[in-house]
């Protein structure tokens, strides 16, 4: 991690100094335990700031739709994924990025190291397979794959797909599994009463914050439909759970065939709602019938934006 770290801050100083970019979009420390925050370099002086470990879930492609300047960008496999889809929806242009790829070594979950670590958490202390949790009182030793954000486990490319250079070396993908959606076929095989009767539990919690919204960079509608008042779509209040499940399936709907599964929503989400659930299904389904993953070349059209006469149309009646 620290060649990584070193690596980042020397490219991100140099591509500074020579004018080829305004500002690096990049992580620096936060002020807890596990809350690396996004920052903005603008002066060669401060790359120090540039930092990059386990807890970089952000998706820094948030921070690009309809920017002007000349913008160097960190970007794990995820985020690459994702610049790749605003470049092709015209929200960024390729010739405005300096891209220092970050070949990721999965992103930590929070959740599941607080919960299993009861007392304050003052540090936080990783290497290649082990995490180091220090508290006040003891210190507890947990398997790094063990603490791993439920979308890494199962992330595919690793690897950025677009980058002007790299900071570390490539690395070796996950094998392929016959089905990388066994979790959706879970659910698919339920009754529909199961499905809804799951899905209104697992909603109960949301307070409507929309921070799985905000968390997304495929959310950049300059009027969500959440906020429109003619024609009203949704209600306001977080007390009506129809408007709670319009709000969330209609998001999900959205995302279809642009979703890359990098996890910023339910790692933004405050009351830990699984909302991946619902863009699983969509990318399950964009896999299945039309052979398609989002954000992997900038060569393609989008799935909803093309058509072919062998597409999949038995839901047509």
């Amino acid at each position: 991690m620290a060649e990584y770290i070193s690596k980042i801050q020397e490219i991100s100083k140099k591509i500074l100094q020579d004018g080829k970019v305004d500002m690096v979009i990049g992580f620096s420390n936060g002020s807890l335990p596990m809350a690396s925050k996004p920052c903005f370099i603008k002066n060669p002086e401060d790359v120090s700031k540039l930092i990059f470990d386990g807890n970089c879930g952000i998706n820094l492609a948030n921070y690009l739709t309809g920017r002007k300047e000349k913008i160097g960008i960190i970007a794990k496999g995820c985020d690459s994924r994702n610049i790749a889809q605003l470049i092709v929806e015209n929200k960024i242009k390729r010739e405005q990025l300096f891209i220092i790829g970050v070949p990721c070594f999965q992103m930590l979950d929070k959740r599941k190291i607080s919960l299993l670590f009861k007392e304050e958490i003052i540090q936080v202390n990783e290497s290649d397979d082990k995490i180091i949790v220090k508290g006040k009182n003891k210190d507890k030793t947990f398997n790094r794959q063990d603490m791993l954000q439920e979308n890494c486990i199962t992330c595919m490319h690793r690897n950025p797909v677009l980058y002007d250079e790299l900071s570390g070396e490539l690395i070796e993908e996950t094998a392929q599994k016959t089905d990388n959606y066994e979790d959706v076929k879970k659910i698919e095989a339920m009754s529909s009463e199961e499905k809804w009767k799951r899905f209104s539990k697992m909603l109960s919690s949301c307070v409507r914050c929309y921070a799985c919204r905000d968390a997304c960079p495929l959310c950049y509608c300059p009027t969500c439909f959440v906020d429109e008042a003619s024609p009203q779509w949704v209600g306001k209040s977080a007390d009506n759970k129809i408007d709670v499940k319009t709000f969330h399936i209609l998001r999900a709907f959205h995302c279809a065939g642009r979703c890359t599964d990098c996890g910023a929503c339910e790692r933004a989400c405050p009351m830990g709602i699984k909302v991946r659930e619902f863009t699983r299904k969509l990318n399950s389904d964009a896999m299945r019938y039309y052979e398609w993953e989002a954000g992997l070349t900038t060569d393609k059209r989008p799935l909803l934006d093309n058509f072919r006469v062998n597409d999949y149309q038995d839901f047509i009646k």
